[in-house]
């Protein structure tokens, strides 16, 4: 991102609200299970109640009618999960749109709200049979005037309006405005999003564009996106685009989509995905996806640029620099994504350093100026990068310039360039497609190198001061 108890007892009707709240099991239940509700919030160190536990989901299936003149969405969401629990109840995350109907596994199943937390429990046949290792599907109709929400850091986030469409963007939070899921990075999926819009504008998606068909006064959008993407980086931008397809010579299909009032300016810029994707690849290891490009929005459009899968999100035509960072993020962040938002910094520590390599190959601008610099910058020393103090600090200053410096710190410990970009491209394999903390990280940089690294993550990675010297 770019700087910014279930109780199955007699009587069971009239306790169902009291079924959903709860946390308790009696023991013996209908049907032989003994499970237990999913957690309502994985307890994330900055957002505790975003994401719920009992499940994995491994595929999203959203199909969604928008009518952005009425601001209005209807969507289907159909969820495949493996339970990793005996699941008496479970919980998804969506915010502000109203639920019309729930089924799991085709049975309609009972629904209790509060906030943003969805509590869905299935009817007694179900429930009997959802063990540990089963998976199942949930589907949820819903529909309304999806939500713009507010960050902690004040940021704009979720469904955001713009002149003739929308965008979703979703960093930390903002999924849950516009579809209900498992809303934390550390539960991937794959997806399927069809998008059916008024006919004349354009629904642009993540991965690949299987298929667009027009019936009457709308067009219909099938984007398909194979590789695991965790719920914050899914988007839809819908709009009167230009847009460009195109294949690299490895393979990789593009397609890029600008906004007609900034087109024209965007072209040169957009024309360098893949050659950034390469020189990114030759330095971090093969390009992660199968698909690449970039949306090019209007400013104003959001206040920050975004990594979103496949296709980063720019509230204008963004500068070289800017590019380089987020496509930096398809591999730190988008393949290789945080375990929780603590872990922030191997996001965008790694994609500001891109940013630096790429000045210094192209512009003849040395990393270890940028460093200098980062290390002269206050604000970088506000607080250590891989302890931001509140949910505000996860986007600030030492996340970005601290965290790059990291890097740099275990760089000049390698002390030969050949043997680190071997380290970093051996990081992005080890975790290619999988979440990884900083913990992970720090034990895998020692493996490496073999180096008791103790002294450069006390100072660099959580120390609250900043050093009397650089060395």
């Amino acid at each position: 991102m770019d700087q910014r108890t279930s109780v199955r007892c007699t009587a069971r009707a009239a306790l169902a609200l009291l079924v959903l709240t709860t946390s308790t099991a009696c023991a013996g239940g209908v049907g032989g299970v003994e499970g237990t509700p999913g957690a309502a919030g994985l307890r994330d160190p900055y957002f505790p109640k975003l994401g719920n536990g009992g499940y994995d989901v491994t595929h999203y299936d959203l199909a969604l009618d928008v009518d952005p003149a009425a601001h209005r969405l209807r969507g289907t969401a159909t969820i495949t999960a493996r339970a990793t629990q005996d699941l008496s109840a479970f919980n998804l995350d969506l915010a502000g749109l109203t639920v019309r109907s729930v089924t799991v596994e085709g049975r309609p199943a009972a629904v209790n709200r509060a906030g943003h937390e969805l509590t869905l429990r299935p009817d007694a046949e179900i429930e009997s049979r959802l063990h540990k290792g089963r998976t199942f599907r949930t589907v949820v109709r819903y529909s309304g005037s999806p939500q713009t929400l507010t960050d902690p850091d004040k940021s704009k986030e979720g469904w955001l309006r713009t002149a003739d469409g929308s965008v979703a963007l979703g960093e930390p939070t903002g999924s849950m405005a516009w579809f209900p899921g498992n809303n934390h990075p550390s539960d991937k999926a794959s997806y399927d999003i069809t998008v059916t819009v008024p006919k004349g504008l354009t629904a642009v998606s993540n991965g690949e564009l299987t298929s667009r068909s027009t019936s009457g006064t709308t067009t219909t959008y099938h984007w398909h996106t194979a590789e695991p993407m965790a719920s914050y980086l899914a988007t839809v931008a819908i709009g009167r685009f230009d847009t460009k397809p195109s294949t690299t010579p490895d393979g990789i299909k593009v397609f890029t989509a600008a906004d007609p009032e900034v087109a024209a300016d965007s072209a040169r810029i957009l024309a360098r995905v893949p050659e950034i994707v390469k020189w990114e690849a030759e330095r971090f290891g093969p390009y992660p996806f199968s698909a690449t490009g970039a949306i090019v929005g209007r400013p104003g459009d959001a206040g920050y640029a975004l990594e979103t899968q496949n296709r980063p999100f720019f509230p204008g035509p963004p500068d070289a620099g800017l590019l380089v960072h987020e496509m930096a993020h398809q591999w730190f962040g988008d393949s290789v994504t945080p375990e929780s938002w603590r872990d922030m910094w191997l996001n965008e520590g790694f994609a500001t350093y891109a940013e630096w390599l790429w000045e210094d190959d192209q512009e003849g601008n040395p990393v270890q100026k940028r460093f200098d610099a980062a290390f002269d910058d206050d604000d970088n020393w506000a607080f250590p990068p891989a302890d931001p103090p509140t949910a505000a600090d996860i986007s600030q200053a030492p996340v970005y310039g601290r965290g790059a410096m990291v890097i740099h710190k275990i760089r000049q410990a390698v002390g030969d360039d050949e043997r680190f970009f071997a380290l970093v491209r051996g990081w992005t394999q080890a975790h290619r497609h999988g979440n990884a903390s900083t913990a992970d990280f720090t034990a895998y940089v020692e493996k490496a190198t073999g180096q008791d690294l103790t002294a450069l993550w006390n100072t660099w990675l959580y120390g609250r001061s900043r050093p009397a010297s650089k060395d």
